[in-house]
């Protein structure tokens, strides 16, 4: 049942009609939906696995950004966070966050989940 669950969760992410990101607790994209995909350009095989603040959030945002995931992964979600992100055409596009923690079935902190709506 849990396995169905995940992946009714994946595909809800996926889907959604709001660029979803996720990040493990060092910061590396581990979630990246369709709707990232076309709004920043960059697929999911570009952005898996690398971090997300020192590759594609503008310099003078990254202290900013870093203090809202580091908040997130202590448990304390941010709502209606702007920043820009550099899209893979080298735009800069307005992104407002709500950043959630992301727990495991024990509890713990596994990363946080970012949605983001373009403005």
């Amino acid at each position: 049942a849990h396995l169905a669950q995940e992946r009714e969760y994946s595909k809800l992410i996926d889907t959604a009609n709001a660029p979803i990101f996720g990040v493990d607790i060092e910061g590396k994209v581990n979630v990246w939906n369709q709707c990232a995909i076309e709004l920043v350009g960059y697929s999911i095989d570009e952005v898996m696995g690398k971090y997300l603040v020192e590759e594609f959030i503008t310099k003078e945002y990254r202290a900013a950004v870093n203090t809202v995931l580091d908040q997130a992964m202590r448990g304390k979600g941010t709502a209606n966070f702007e920043f820009p992100l550099i899209t893979k055409a080298g735009a800069r596009i307005e992104v407002l966050l709500n950043a959630t923690t992301r727990r495991d079935e024990q509890g713990n902190v596994i990363g946080v989940v970012g949605i983001g709506q373009d403005i």
